[in-house]
């Protein structure tokens, strides 16, 4: 028995890198389909809502893209307004930009004593014909990956919901083995990363429009993109805060003077991201979602190797895929109290006394 439950170890350990290969080598459709669980799940109950009302499932179906159709629609709109309002920017504001730039390298140069950029233009050093031409390419390739990742897991999302994929009867057969058990376990899955995804999506909209509102109180350029930045990459779990309090702060250093406002001004992005992230976003999630930090660092790095921005975007939902199911198995539990932080008490064997 002992022997046996060796071997079961070993041979787990031989198989998780296997899994990591795999999973990162098929990435191309992998990452469609986990997307679109995910987006299924959120329709799932309008779907059921449907269902009751004897509306027949390709209709069902129908409806759910139209409505897909609609959100890229708005998407696309804004991406167009945001182009306008860069294309409509004045050339003074990039001669101020590149001034402020050559600036700063001019003090960093003299901070450390070398002598890396040549004179005149900072931007020049960086772009040049051969380092567009050279980027085209791959910026060509990322677009049309993107486009067919789209396709892809619009596709997959019409076989979610139409059932051809069911997920349900997949963790019956291979996960877990009895009825109720699969049933109530798909049940909290579902309810857990519907309720991740809308709190997600309304802290992050919240923290675009506080982003888009402190660029035009404080009359700092591109409102509507920073907005709409500070919306996307809100997504990334942790880093993503992060990266745009830092990125705006350093684009409103380089266009306004270093006085009280600029200083103003980033202590209100700063506290709109502590605002809706640090504070408002846990208290919505409740303690379904309470995650180890260490636990989040690692799953941002894991899935974000394996499958860049996008395993960046997902970690979070997938630990909290994998945590639900832990919880399910008594060998596991100990894991799944370890992702979620929660102190880990051992009880030992009492001894008998002589």
């Amino acid at each position: 028995m002992k022997d046996l439950k060796t071997t079961n170890i070993l041979l787990l350990i031989l198989v998780i890198p296997v899994v990591f290969y795999i999973l990162k080598t098929m990435s191309f459709i992998f990452i469609p389909l986990i997307f679109s669980m995910f987006i299924a799940l959120l329709f799932l109950p309008l779907m059921r809502w449907l269902a009751k009302r004897k509306i027949h499932n390709f209709i069902s179906i129908f409806i759910v893209l139209l409505i897909f159709v609609g959100i890229f629609k708005i998407g696309g709109e804004l991406i167009k307004i945001t182009s306008r309002e860069i294309l409509a920017t004045d050339s003074l504001f990039f001669e101020k930009a590149i001034a402020k730039i050559n600036v700063l390298a001019q003090s960093f140069e003299d901070f450390l004593g070398i002598n890396y950029f040549d004179e005149g233009n900072i931007i020049n050093h960086f772009i040049t014909s051969d380092s567009i031409s050279k980027h085209f390419g791959s910026t060509f390739d990322f677009l049309g990956n993107t486009v067919s990742m789209t396709l892809m897991t619009a596709f997959f999302v019409i076989l979610w919901l139409a059932e051809s994929i069911n997920f349900q009867k997949f963790l019956n057969n291979t996960i877990l083995k009895q009825k109720f058990a699969s049933v109530k376990t798909f049940m909290k899955i579902e309810k857990d990363l519907i309720k991740f995804v809308k709190v997600k999506f309304l802290v992050s909209a919240l923290t675009g429009l506080g982003f888009g509102l402190a660029c035009y109180f404080f009359d700092v350029s591109f409102p509507i993109f920073w907005g709409l930045f500070a919306f996307l990459i809100n997504f990334i779990q942790m880093i993503g805060s992060v990266v745009s309090v830092v990125l705006l702060s350093l684009f409103a250093f380089v266009e306004l003077d270093p006085t009280s406002v600029l200083l103003f001004f980033i202590l209100t992005i700063t506290l709109v991201q502590v605002i809706f992230g640090g504070i408002l976003e846990p208290i919505f999630m409740g303690r379904s979602f309470s995650i180890n930090i260490i636990t989040i660092l690692v799953m941002l790095m894991l899935w974000g190797y394996i499958w860049g921005v996008p395993g960046l975007i997902m970690s979070i939902p997938i630990t909290v895929f994998l945590k639900i199911i832990f919880q399910q198995f008594p060998q596991t539990k100990l894991l799944a109290t370890l992702i979620s932080g929660n102190e880990v008490t051992i009880k030992l064997p009492r001894l008998k006394k002589s």
